[in-house]
């Protein structure tokens, strides 16, 4: 019985991200071939779904027919496809994806090396990313850990000296440059997470080998007792002991109180924002209860405001500044939301009330002058 279609899609993605990993593995393969390989791996693995399940991946016209090109339909492209197979816009999976298919149309030779090595933990998550969607939508059977080995290599403890410092410093910071621009829109979420960012390090393993040792094992330190972790730390007592900093909960971490918000708003508008204004936008939006009483005293939205209990104030979330900035930011929004336009300086058109001493003290002074 003859294979179907999406069978031999799916051998061809399969050959391709070998064919990519053996290039990265080899000490003379090029970064930009690894690249281009696997992001068409991606697209066919993601093609062999569509067949699968019979999606239709043909792009089409305003009335609903193929678009053709030299009478062949035009099908998804890689970006379109990661798009379709993965919606949510933070998806860490998504987000690594794009981020290589951004990468294939501007690998350049003299920072390709540069790039190499600033991006490895990406390409790393790109290629487990392959492996996991593999196995999660075709089975273990499919898997491609049975055609892979860990490559030897030769590594010191210091970086080797090289004679062109300057020219590898430029493409260094070249290859940083690509990078940042791409992260700087991503929500820490996605920066911190595994399937975007893949790193490891590696520890030599001494004493007696037993045989259910493997090559390389991987070990999650945080899941480990203090014990087992002292153990880990003994292993590398003949090199580089190599430890990792675990981070702890911190309660109310990156929130802040009302004039920090301002503060940072004012830094992201062009003109004055005060706290006056910033206390008729959470009135607005109803964040929280007008005062404090309890924790529970009131509903508050948790996106944007959390109660702290140990100060008894309501402290915002970065998420809030955002909101502000999208539903004021410009000058056309502002007049649309206050009904008046804004002004440049310490003065807004639109001022909180006078408290009550400033009405006798207000008051006072006009008797004085009549």
């Amino acid at each position: 019985m003859a294979w179907p279609r999406w069978r031999h899609t799916l051998n061809e993605a399969k050959r391709l991200a070998v064919k990519a990993i053996d290039e990265y593995n080899c000490s003379t393969g090029h970064y930009g071939d690894f690249i281009g390989t696997m992001v068409r791996a991606w697209l066919y693995l993601l093609q062999a779904e569509f067949q699968r399940d019979k999606i239709d991946y043909r792009y089409k016209d305003h009335e609903g027919n193929p678009t053709l090109i030299d009478g062949e339909p035009k099908l998804w492209d890689a970006l379109r496809s990661a798009k379709e197979r993965f919606p949510a816009t933070s998806d860490p999976v998504r987000t690594n994806l794009e981020l290589f298919i951004a990468l294939r149309n501007k690998v350049e030779h003299r920072c390709e090396h540069a790039l190499r090595a600033a991006a490895g933990g990406r390409a790393h998550a790109l290629v487990i990313n392959f492996e996991q969607e593999l196995v999660a939508k075709f089975g273990a059977g499919h898997s491609l850990a049975d055609r892979l080995r860990f490559p030897l290599f030769v590594e010191s403890i210091t970086a080797p000296e090289r004679k062109d410092t300057v020219k590898a410093a430029r493409a260094l910071r070249a290859a940083q440059t690509v990078l940042a621009k791409f992260d700087a829109g991503l929500d820490s979420a996605v920066l911190d997470d595994q399937r975007y960012d893949f790193r490891l390090r590696l520890v030599p393993m001494l004493g007696p080998k037993s045989e259910a040792d493997a090559a390389i094992e991987f070990v999650k330190l945080d899941e480990l007792t203090d014990d087992e972790r002292k153990v880990m730390i003994e292993a590398g007592r003949s090199g580089t002991v190599i430890t990792k900093v675990k981070k702890v909960p911190v309660l109310s971490a990156g929130c802040m109180l009302p004039k920090r918000v301002v503060s940072e708003v004012q830094k992201r508008v062009p003109f004055d924002f005060n706290v006056a204004l910033h206390t008729r936008l959470w009135k607005h939006f109803k964040l929280h209860p007008a005062r404090w009483v309890t924790p529970d005293s009131g509903e508050t939205v948790s996106e944007f405001c959390i109660p702290d209990e140990p100060t008894r104030q309501y402290v915002y979330t970065p998420a809030w500044i955002d909101k502000i900035v999208r539903e004021i930011g410009t000058p056309d929004k502002f007049e649309a939301f206050f009904g008046a336009p804004p002004r440049k300086g310490k003065v807004t058109p639109i001022e909180a009330a006078p408290s009550r001493q400033e009405q006798v003290k207000v008051a006072g002074s006009e008797k004085a002058v009549s």
